[in-house]
């Protein structure tokens, strides 16, 4: 009988040296197992489920779309949940007039977003080349085109297999930016400049990157002025600017967009995902401003690219509409003093051996370890309840840490216990060496 019983290694999913959760039920940012525990999720799932989970507003949408079609092609189905998510998302990141593809994740959301600034820079600049250029601490999606085009260290493919892509500057964070001075800058864009002039301006369609970095280093924040002297040198030189707010977007920060913080910063695309499906559905949107989207019906442009089958699913949308809902619901101004309690508790850490640094914004934290640490605390906080994501390190030799990262509508009380927790599993590996 054994073999009709699934086995899991034939589950082709990614595996960590730490048992999983058997969960049962889960509301809100709590996971409630079989064996009678509750874990609070301390990093809102892979960093998506935002809203926290059992939603009765994304539930409630969903119960009203599924009688009416569950699946609708927009080209033949008149897409009326659709269009009111473009609306809806347009207003709530404070770009109302953007023209948007919804797609089905944030890596499509990635591709969908290289091909149509490939389109807007032929139509506009007459470039008869595409490049897109990234960072060198940057993840941009799981395809084989994001991958060999990113600087994601531990997941890029073989040389042979890159395509001939790569990061083409480096990120401005100490680990992958080396000063004779530890700090960076704005100046730090000048690499960009570099990079652009070196490929030629022609040959560049966009500048793609992480307005506020993710998992891949671990919640690096830009210096000021940086992601505005960016826009300059890709204005200057007629090349596009895209942000992938894919992690960041929908106030993960602690503002609509990670590049509100920042005056100056807004870029020509931007990509939109786990924040808008909340772990509720796999979606990707991305957002064109309206300088450029009408170069996308121009006569010379080539076609809009192909979305996926799956693509502005009326389900999809309504649970995103859902999403939506929650979060109009929030206060804005306690949802902010939340993310800076959260910032001020966790930077309490750094005094203690096991912690090198604690950085972020919003609900959006990393805090560094000291190497060989990392799994001996993500432990040690599991057995007190509250769950964290390990994020991908940077620098040689490579660092580690674990991501901070709870849901956007956690109450003070769940803040107050997911540090009380984490302090307290600091402490006890900081007094056993």
């Amino acid at each position: 009988m054994d073999r009709f019983l699934p086995r899991r290694e034939r589950l082709l999913a990614s595996s960590r040296p730490l048992p999983d959760f058997d969960v049962v039920t889960a509301r809100g940012p709590w996971l409630h197992c079989a064996d009678g525990r509750r874990i609070f999720d301390g990093s809102s799932g892979l960093i998506c489920v935002n809203v926290g989970q059992g939603s009765p507003k994304v539930f409630s949408r969903i119960e009203k779309q599924f009688p009416r079609s569950s699946f609708g092609g927009a080209a033949v189905v008149r897409p009326h949940a659709q269009l009111e998510l473009m609306d809806r998302l347009c207003h709530a990141v404070g770009r109302p007039q953007d023209s948007v593809a919804l797609v089905t994740c944030g890596t499509l959301g990635v591709e969908v977003a290289v091909r149509l600034a490939r389109n807007i820079a032929r139509v506009r600049g007459g470039k008869q080349h595409g490049d897109i250029l990234t960072s060198s601490l940057s993840y941009h999606g799981m395809s084989a085109l994001t991958l060999a085009l990113a600087g994601n260290h531990a997941r890029r493919p073989r040389p042979e297999d890159a395509l001939g892509l790569g990061p083409a500057f480096p990120a401005p964070y100490p680990p992958v930016h080396d000063h004779a001075v530890r700090a960076c800058n704005a100046s730090c864009a000048d690499e960009v400049a570099k990079a652009i002039d070196n490929r030629g301006s022609e040959s560049v369609a966009a500048v793609l990157l992480e307005p506020v970095n993710g998992t891949i280093g671990g919640a690096y924040v830009p210096p000021d002025g940086y992601l505005r002297r960016v826009s300059e040198i890709c204005r200057e030189r007629d090349v596009l600017v895209i942000h992938d707010e894919v992690l960041t977007g929908l106030w993960r920060t602690g503002t609509p967009l990670a590049s509100d913080h920042w005056d100056g910063a807004e870029p020509d695309l931007c990509i939109l995902s786990k924040g808008l499906g909340a772990g509720y559905t796999s979606v990707g949107a991305v957002l064109v401003s309206p300088e450029v989207a009408p170069l996308l019906h121009h006569d010379d442009a080539d076609p809009l690219p192909a979305m996926g089958t799956m693509a502005a699913h009326p389900l999809q949308a309504a649970a995103c509409l859902g999403v939506l809902d929650e979060l109009e619901t929030m206060d804005p101004d306690a949802f902010r003093a939340r993310g800076e309690r959260l910032g001020a508790l966790l930077r309490t850490l750094t005094g203690l051996s096991p912690v090198q640094d604690v950085r972020g914004l919003g609900h959006l934290y990393a805090v560094e370890l000291v190497p060989g640490r990392l799994w001996p605390l993500m432990e040690a906080a599991e057995k007190r309840g509250v769950f964290f994501y390990p994020f991908t390190g940077a620098g040689h030799p490579k660092s580690e840490g674990l991501v901070v990262a709870p849901a956007l509508n956690s109450t003070d009380e769940d803040i107050s216990y997911l540090t009380a927790a984490l302090c307290d599993s600091v402490t006890a590996l900081d007094r056993n060496g």
